[in-house]
């Protein structure tokens, strides 16, 4: 692992204090090429906090940075004997009618911590609206990607989200952004036919995955990250 490598990103990214799409795109590429362990996640881990570290004046300041790495190194260990993480739980695969997807879906967005980037063709379902702004009232950083053909047809919840304050970008191409998948905490991978309506739970045969394979979850998020980008 080249150590300076991501060092000197980190320092290009600390000038302004904050990680823009770009600069967090650069940095999941440099992670999925670099980064082949957990023991090399966890070195990773450490030049990041330095890096922060470095950045701030104010010994207090530095003193939390220490506070918050000693924190997350027991809420998420690396390795060793603790609970393994979400994206150790086994691949599974759940079909419709009925309610399994729906319940998938709704779990995962009810456990989500940190991110939950959502890219969605149409999202009509209640129950599922109603767990993606409980996850943004508990302060997880919600991104939505949609299709502005179902956008705001009656019973989409679009305007719900955009009215609690969560990003959404509408793709008004000529073509669709017909994908269904989620990615949460950049852990878990949900992926398939299932539009989030309830149609996809009630009548249709329909299928999702559940997933925390790494490279599938690499190459989705360049996928968000990317449309993100050239439809925002």
């Amino acid at each position: 692992m080249n150590a300076a490598e991501l060092d000197a990103l980190l320092r290009q990214f600390l000038v302004d204090g904050k990680l823009s799409d770009a600069e967090r795109k650069a940095l999941a590429k440099w992670l999925d090429t670099n980064v082949t362990s957990e023991q090399k996640r966890g070195v990773a881990r450490s030049r990041v906090f330095a890096a922060a570290r470095n950045a701030v004046a104010d010994p207090n300041a530095a003193q939390v940075i220490d506070f918050l790495e000693d924190v997350l190194k027991v809420l998420l260990p690396m390795g060793g004997n603790a609970t393994a993480p979400s994206s150790t739980a086994p691949d599974e695969a759940f079909f419709s009618p009925g309610d399994a997807c729906l319940g998938r879906i709704v779990s995962r967005l009810n456990g989500a911590h940190r991110t939950a980037d959502l890219c969605v063709f149409t999202i009509t379902d209640d129950r599922i609206s109603g767990a993606i702004l409980a996850a943004h009232k508990r302060g997880v950083k919600v991104r939505i990607l949609t299709d502005n053909d179902k956008a705001f047809d009656e019973g989409s919840d679009i305007q719900r989200f955009i009215d609690a304050g969560i990003p959404v970008v509408v793709d008004h191409t000529p073509a669709h952004m017909h994908h269904k998948f989620a990615i949460l905490d950049r852990t878990r991978l949900l992926n398939g036919s299932y539009n989030w309506t309830r149609s996809a739970s009630s009548v249709n045969q329909e299928n999702i995955i559940d997933t925390g394979d790494p490279t599938l979850l690499a190459s989705f998020q360049r996928e968000f990250d990317s449309l993100w980008e050239k439809l925002s």
